[in-house]
């Protein structure tokens, strides 16, 4: 591997995983039993000099599952009426067939080996997606089964917050609390603090690794 492989590879960055961020809102915690309503995801890219952004954006509202529960609780939390024609909601298959296709082509073009999701509080994200895209029949899933990059977790590490809101905050950015709890809004703000929270661990001299010296 180049120098400048190491600098500016997405695909060495992170030992060939290709990160897209993905936002779900649903209507429980339930994978199995419980509605996706709605997905967003962004995906990645690097520049020249090695900096982190986003690149594609894709969002579905969708259709419930054929039995699925909604609760509540869970819709008037997240404000999603899922009777409502103006969604223009979709089926799972038609929404994870989309942002899956679109997901091989970027793990093909920046010559990585498997997509990884990027979430905050991750575990629940990847619940939903991985469960929705068996349900849905959907063989070629590039996303990891169980690996995951969590902005929970990084935020904690990098900027002693946990909440996304806060994090976004600590990260020098503002957060817009009534756009909260839309999977867009949220994906777009998860994506800007995973970019920001990599290109400071860049700046800071952490990346590219120091090449050790040959004894």
């Amino acid at each position: 591997m180049s120098d400048n492989a190491q600098l500016t590879g997405l695909c060495d960055r992170f030992r060939g995983f290709y990160p897209v961020v993905i936002d779900v809102e649903t209507a429980g915690f339930n994978a199995k039993t419980d509605a996706l309503l709605e997905i967003a995801a962004v995906t990645l890219k690097m520049d020249a000099e090695g900096w982190l952004t986003a690149d594609e954006t894709l969002h579905f509202h969708i259709e419930p599952f054929e039995g699925a529960v909604l609760h509540p609780e869970a819709l008037a939390f997240n404000g999603i009426d899922p009777a409502n024609p103006l969604r223009g909601a979709v089926s799972e298959y038609d929404a994870l067939h989309a942002i899956f296709k679109v997901v091989r082509k970027g793990i093909k073009d920046s010559g990585c080996n498997r997509a990884i999701m990027v979430a905050h509080n991750a575990t629940f994200d990847h619940s939903f997606m991985m469960t929705a895209a068996e349900r849905s029949g959907l063989k070629r899933n590039p996303f990891h089964p169980f690996v995951t990059f969590d902005t929970a977790a990084l935020s904690g590490l990098a900027l002693g917050q946990t909440v996304l809101a806060k994090a976004c905050i600590a990260a020098g950015f503002p957060f817009d609390a009534s756009q909260a709890h839309s999977a867009l809004y949220d994906t777009e703000q998860t994506a800007q603090l995973f970019c920001e929270i990599v290109n400071r661990w860049k700046r800071l001299g952490g990346w590219p690794l120091p090449i050790p010296e040959e004894a």
